[in-house]
């Protein structure tokens, strides 16, 4: 437990030191919410489906989760690279524990970068539509933080550069987003798209956010909390697997 408690606190210093990587990572979210949400606002009003950043919100704060939770897989990388990862391997402390301390940080920074974009969303004229179901959001925003973090952690586990790394996720996060849902209305996408959104797993969390939220539910707040719990599930028991098999 100690040195879960050690790994995670070390990822929380180093994502608070750098203020730059915070108030960068916002950049993208508000240009997503100023330019979608205002752009496009009007034309999803003429269609009679309602306010469009109050369907937007969920979707780029689920953005926002998603880019740094899965790659904080860089970290590790970084960490191999300039020997960290090396002086922690070998510490008398089981590998499992390393991997569950590094994801729980990983996931808590991208928790924390979810709230970041919630109160950006509130700058720009969000109103969530019940107050009382912000810690159930909250929850779901930590659950999709933990399932894409180990998600970056395993992918991570299996490469030695950043290279490979940065060009693997561009072609995996830029679809699980687009893809999602949290840009425009499943029920009014085409059978396929619909089929895809259904196997691609930030669907759910997006869904979850914007049930809590918004009060827009397209697939089911428990089914969503099931997919989402099972998923982190299997991704975590791979990521530890492929973690125990990291040569230094």
């Amino acid at each position: 437990m100690t040195a879960i408690y050690i790994l995670w606190l070390r990822q929380i210093k180093r994502y608070l030191r750098s203020r730059s990587r915070i108030i960068g990572s916002l950049g993208q979210p508000a240009l997503f919410l100023v330019a979608l949400g205002f752009g496009f606002g009007p034309i999803f009003q003429k269609a009679g489906i309602g306010n469009y950043l109050d369907f937007l919100a969920p979707g780029v704060i689920s953005q926002g989760i998603l880019f740094t939770a899965i790659f904080s897989g860089i970290d590790l990388i970084w960490d191999r690279q300039f020997g960290f990862l090396k002086e922690t391997l070998v510490a008398p402390v089981p590998r499992l524990s390393i991997m569950i301390g590094r994801t729980l940080g990983g996931a808590t920074i991208a928790t924390i970068q979810g709230i970041f974009v919630l109160i950006l969303t509130l700058i720009i004229g969000f109103r969530p539509q019940n107050l009382y179901l912000l810690p159930l959001t909250l929850s779901f925003m930590f659950l999709m933080a933990l399932l894409f973090t180990a998600l970056g952690t395993a992918i991570a586990s299996t490469l030695n550069d950043f290279q490979g790394f940065q060009l693997i996720m561009n072609f995996l996060v830029m679809p699980l987003f687009f893809l999602s849902g949290a840009l425009f209305p499943l029920q009014s996408a085409p059978p396929f798209l619909q089929i895809i959104a259904k196997v691609d797993p930030l669907s759910y969390g997006v869904d979850s956010l914007r049930t809590t939220l918004s009060g827009i539910s397209t697939l089911g707040v428990f089914t969503d909390f099931l997919v989402l719990g099972i998923l982190t599930g299997i991704v975590l028991i791979i990521g530890s697997y492929l973690f125990s098999k990291i040569q230094i």
